[in-house]
């Protein structure tokens, strides 16, 4: 049944736990499909099943969310397909480190078991972040939640590798790939994130093999040249070309390698000369491509040396690189050591030093399908927003590698091929073969590596609703409306969905792309455990309240602007959750026994009174204002639109004007404030509703009438009949007139008590007219005991002025300020100001400070100066009306 009043204060817990046991129990979040409806859908990006929310998930989702419920609203067919990612690595690591803690390894447990104890581990705790989600009021069909592993997902997996396989576009092939020696696996280009730290350039001496002369190479790996095949200068390099062609001996190994030319050597690296080791550097694996070099890998997969490096076999690759570096000194090889601070490859997933290997791996030939995904950005089937972000899209894809789809892993989606032992034949079908098709024999062997979690995540768009089948779904949903997603996951995931949906589907899998940016700390520093500056959602849910949380990511999320978290913004916001709160309360005080049809008063705008019209423009404004920033993405335009007309125009002065009309005794005056009152407190409830859902739906719950959920009610539709500029133009003189006299009396510290009266010179007819019309609602506001309009004429003695469009206030003074008192306190306060404006403006000076200096704390000196001038300003004007009426007494 529901709540017929509204606490004295906002309980936004017992509040959120209410409505999401409600709006689930009546299936508010389920997607419909009815015909001739306009469709509106959205996949959420999957979130790892070992995930827990963070500030990014929080901020993400919710700007889906804001998506979502705004298009519920307009009436849209709207899904919001939910579901999580296996995260191949991320969840092997997890449970193998389960086995640790029990004594035990996977290999102990073989694969089958381990793939069940995975899934045992998924089953007990996977959906920890999927609970998580709906605490802050995700609105997902969450009937319909997929994970990347199921059924219908591997069935779609399977179809695109073979039909990709068949096409020629997957191929097993021995390349130079990147290696996690912790997590024991290739990673794809993409899965490499790259970190500036200080390393070493070694520079090490080559003899010449007939004792003529050396090379000196410059290395910051070391180690590595334990699988040198040549030493590389450029052509052109005049230092060098009586060494093209000969030969070098490569340190501790005795072992003689040629000099070779290629222009791929940069001239200003090092010495120009350049150790060339094929098996574990991308250039130099294409270097030796071109010059036929031998190709010798010296580590395993776990970044041991092997049986290659000789006498360094077994050691760890760092600490063989310590050890080798002092064989070198010791031999005098080493010419000399220099810092060196330069960009490592990392893996993304554990942080750990890659490291380049060649090894026989699985890859997407990856040129034809970007060459359709770029197309598509190009002739503007897919919409990227901001659009700044296309120039990285193009230059990206235009670059593209071949994409490395093999993890030597046990958990994800096995590569469907096997191997003929007898005959070699290699068997890609839809079904498990159980013989080779070739030569009938029953010896054949499947591949053992899995797929890259971001194979099936590309399919995301269309596998989860049924593909390959033919389904309602597909036919209804796709291509989706937007996909929302950190612009961190662009070519790591957007893109290949981009290639994915246009090959299999023959659409776009999304109209638009949202790329929001990642949420730092309010100093604009990355998030992390060691600066300990994270910031969890959860708690900010149970200190703020959902909505606050919610408002805040979504006020700051502005299209190309970094997002910087302060938990005092979260703080505003919650007074403004607040805000609404007691505005609707003081609003159901009046309209708890009001027949809904009330609100019919406000489609007659032309009887209304001024305030009355003023208000319903301002609403129709905002609600302008807050549908185009909702379609095209503009949500930080969407909650200062809202923010602005609720605080300002609907609380602070709204309310304020109507509150002698609520308690008039004329039933008519009466009622036409609390017709339009509920018209535009449902408005605006409507309009912010896809941003806060849990406090409006609770204030609307207990409005007058028979009410549905808040969040399956009509989004408020264009009302150009509310639009009245006249009226606007008209209020604003008054409450210009309003903020003068308030501002008189709050600069000479005049108790609203005090009963002063006040003049205004106002030469044009119809702003007279309006203020004489509201003269007596002014005074009353302000306190003022009477309000002369006038044309023009004669300044009143020892008055003070404020000067606004076309009008001055004088409001006589005598007798109620002791000028020469407020004369003295502004002089010395003066006197303050300008000591602290010379102190900053010497500090913004100071050469020293600027180049010292964090660009943090010299835009806070430059704003405290701004702040400085500011408040000089004001004080010298206030100084300057006192000196006037201290010389006219």
């Amino acid at each position: 049944m529901t709540e017929t009043f509204l606490s004295k204060s906002y309980e936004f817990a017992a509040t959120e736990e209410k409505w999401l046991a409600r709006w689930r129990a009546e299936h508010c979040f389920a997607a419909h499909m009815d015909a001739g409806k306009p469709a509106f859908s959205i996949v959420i990006p999957p979130p790892n099943v070992t995930g827990v929310l963070h500030i990014g998930h929080a901020l993400n989702n919710t700007l889906q969310d804001v998506l979502t419920r705004y298009h519920r609203m307009k009436g849209d067919n709207t899904l919001w397909l939910p579901g999580t990612d296996h995260a191949g690595i991320a969840t092997q690591n997890v449970v193998e480190k389960q086995l640790l803690a029990e004594g035990k390894r996977r290999n102990d447990l073989g694969r089958d078991a381990f793939i069940e104890r995975v899934w045992q581990w998924r089953r007990e705790k996977g959906g920890v972040i999927i609970e998580q989600l709906k605490k802050i009021g995700a609105s997902c069909d969450w009937e319909r939640e997929r994970f990347t592993m199921d059924e219908g997902l591997s069935k779609a997996v399977r179809q695109v590798f073979v039909t990709l396989y068949k096409e020629g576009l997957i191929y097993k092939g021995d390349y130079i790939v990147n290696r996690c020696p912790s997590c024991q696996t290739a990673l794809s280009d993409d899965e490499v994130e790259y970190e500036e730290g200080d390393g070493s350039l070694y520079h090490i001496r080559y003899p010449l093999a007939d004792g003529s002369g050396a090379l000196v190479v410059a290395t910051t790996r070391p180690e590595t040249m334990l699988g040198d095949t040549a030493v590389a200068v450029h052509p052109d390099d005049a230092r060098y070309q009586d060494f093209i062609g000969k030969e070098v001996v490569l340190p501790l190994t005795g072992r003689t390698i040629r000099v070779i030319a290629d222009k791929a050597v940069e001239l200003g690296f090092g010495t120009g000369a350049l150790k060339v080791t094929p098996s574990h550097d991308r250039n130099d694996y294409e270097m030796g491509k071109r010059h036929n070099l031998a190709f010798i890998k010296i580590m395993d997969g776990r970044g041991l040396m092997n049986e290659n490096a000789g006498v360094y076999q077994g050691l760890e690759r760092f600490a063989c690189r310590e050890r080798i570096v002092a064989d070198l000194r010791d031999a005098g090889f080493l010419v000399s050591i220099e810092d060196y601070r330069h960009s490592v490859g990392v893996c993304y997933r554990c942080h750990t030093v890659i490291e380049p290997e060649t090894s026989v791996q699985w890859f997407v030939a990856m040129k034809t399908l970007a060459e359709e995904a770029m197309a598509a950005v190009e002739d503007g089937r897919v919409r990227l927003h901001p659009k700044s972000w296309r120039q990285n899209f193009f230059g990206w894809m235009n670059n593209i590698r071949d994409w490395c789809i093999s993890r030597q892993i046990w958990w994800g989606h096995r590569i469907p091929s096997w191997d003929c032992q007898d005959c070699g034949e290699r068997i890609v079908e839809m079904t498990d073969p159980s013989r080779c098709p070739q030569c009938g024999s029953t010896n054949i062997v499947q591949e053992k590596d899995v797929l890259d979690t971001w194979f099936s995540s590309a399919l995301w768009p269309f596998s989860t609703m049924g593909w390959p089948e033919k389904t309602s779904e597909l036919a209804m949903f796709y291509p989706t409306s937007v996909l929302v997603t950190s612009f961190d996951i662009l070519f790591f995931w957007v893109a290949r969905m981009m290639m994915m949906g246009l090959h299999f589907m023959g659409e776009p899998p999304f109209k638009d792309v949202y790329l929001h940016a990642l949420v730092r700390d309010k100093d604009g520093r990355k998030m992390s455990k060691s600066l300990g500056n994270g910031i969890d959602p959860l708690d900010v849910v149970a200190q703020h309240g959902a909505d606050a949380m919610r408002f805040t990511l979504t006020a700051l999320a502005a299209q190309g602007r970094e997002i910087r978290l302060d938990l005092e913004r979260i703080e505003g916001y919650r007074h403004f959750i607040n805000k609404i709160w007691n505005a609707a309360r003081f609003a159901h005080m009046h309209l708890a026994d009001c027949h809904e049809n009330i609100r019919e008063i406000a489609d007659n705008t032309e009887q209304l009174s001024l305030a009355q019209r003023w208000i319903l423009s301002r609403a129709e404004a905002c609600a302008e204002t807050v549908r185009r920033a909702y379609d095209d993405f503009l949500f930080n335009e969407a909650a200062q639109a809202s923010y602005q007309f609720i605080w300002t125009e609907f609380c602070d002065w709204y309310l304020e004007w109507i509150k002698p009309d609520l308690f008039s005794a004329d039933i008519g005056v009466k009622d036409e404030a609390r017709g339009v009152l509920l018209a535009v407190l449902e408005t605006l409830l409507r309009l912010t509703h896809p941003i806060i859902p849990f406090v409006t739906e609770e204030i609307w719950s207990v409005l007058p009438g028979a009410r549905s959920s808040l969040m399956l009610s009509p989004f408020p539709e264009p009302r150009p009949d509310w639009r009245d500029l006249r009226a606007e133009e008209e209020m604003a003189v008054v409450m210009e007139v309003i903020s003068g006299l308030r501002t008189i009396r709050s600069e000479y510290e005049i108790h609203p008590s005090v009963k002063l009266t006040a003049v205004v010179f106002c030469p044009g007819q119809e702003k007279q007219a309006v203020l004489s019309a509201n003269g007596e609602r002014i005074a009353a506001l302000t306190r003022f005991e009477r309000l002369s309009i006038t044309a023009s004429g004669a300044k009143p003695e020892n008055a003070a002025g404020f000067v606004g469009a076309d009008l001055e206030i004088f409001v006589p003074l005598q007798g109620f300020v002791d000028v020469a008192a407020e004369l003295a306190k502004n002089q010395k306060e003066l006197a303050k100001v300008e000591e602290k404006l010379a102190q900053t403006r010497k500090k913004l000076g100071n050469e020293n400070f600027l180049k010292k200096a964090q660009p943090a704390a010299v835009a806070k000196e430059q704003g405290k100066l701004a702040e400085l001038q500011g408040r000089l300003a004001l004080l010298t004007e206030a100084g300057n009306r006192l000196k006037k009426m201290a010389g006219a007494a």
